[in-house]
């Protein structure tokens, strides 16, 4: 097994607000791999004293440690427990039914022995517009994405107020923030170990090499990650960037990609 994670804040100075790890459990055969993108709120108040950065790393820690330890749990149970014990470490002090409390996209994906998994499965869970590549063992390549965030018109997305009219509410799109049940609205499902050779994760900030410059489509994408490394795929998307006439959002954007090829 090989893993390789690589991450970088989209401004020097600022705090990533992305979080990844991966997970060998201490017994037994598989492991897990978890990506979050905190959602950078627009300016003005969030109801929160912490901040996105302290709410990644709460709730991907909470995750990574239920992804190791409880395989009786299923990654939507996981992701709600998660979200319920984040919450909990900060509600006393922060209003956590404000529209933009901190909240992140999120990647889960878990392999191995589970109960009813015969050979070993390759789970995966998606929540907002962060991606999941999977290779299978003949080298094709699915995205597996949460892509309601694409269906908002872009008229929309211009406009904060009507943004987080559609944040976390029907016909919107969701996102992992104080409401354990929005985990079951992402993205989930399970292949054989037996068919999958690898699995990559990216933050929107690292997809741009696909999905803004079009560098290559997402089996190239996978392929440069492993001939070249997880760091490598970083620092062509800050060339890219820096050297396009017009960007669409942020010039730069904290930019995260995990591996594991199992």
């Amino acid at each position: 097994m090989r893993f390789e994670l690589a991450t970088a804040p989209g401004t020097a100075g600022r705090p990533n607000e992305d979080w990844t790890s991966t997970i060998t459990p201490a017994a037994g055969e598989g492991g897990a791999l978890v990506l979050l993108d905190g959602v950078t709120p627009p300016a003005g108040p969030d109801g929160c004293v912490h901040g996105v950065p302290w709410f990644t790393a709460r709730l991907g820690g909470a995750l990574a440690e239920l992804c190791g330890s409880r395989r009786d749990l299923s990654l939507t149970e996981i992701l709600a427990s998660a979200i319920a014990t984040t919450a909990a470490k900060h509600r006393d002090t922060c209003d956590l039914s404000h529209v933009r409390t901190p909240q992140a996209t999120v990647v889960l994906a878990r392999w191995g022995e589970g109960p009813g998994s015969a050979g070993g499965t390759v789970e995966h869970l998606v929540l907002s517009d962060s991606t999941l590549l999977r290779e299978d063992r003949g080298g094709r390549v699915t995205a597996l994405v949460d892509d309601r965030l694409d269906h908002v018109p872009a008229e929309v997305k211009r406009s904060v107020a009507a943004t987080d009219a559609l944040r976390n509410a029907e016909g919107g799109f969701f996102t992992a923030a104080a409401d354990p049940s929005v985990a079951v609205r992402a993205v989930t499902g399970s292949t054989p170990a037996a068919e999958v050779r690898s699995l990559l994760a990216l933050t929107d900030g690292a997809a741009r090499w696909v999905e803004m410059f079009g560098e290559g489509g997402w089996a190239e994408c996978l392929a440069l990650v492993r001939e070249h490394g997880a760091r490598e795929l970083i620092t062509r998307v800050r060339a890219l960037e820096s050297a396009a006439e017009h960007v669409r959002g942020k010039r730069h954007d904290d930019a995260t990609a995990a591996f594991a090829e199992l």
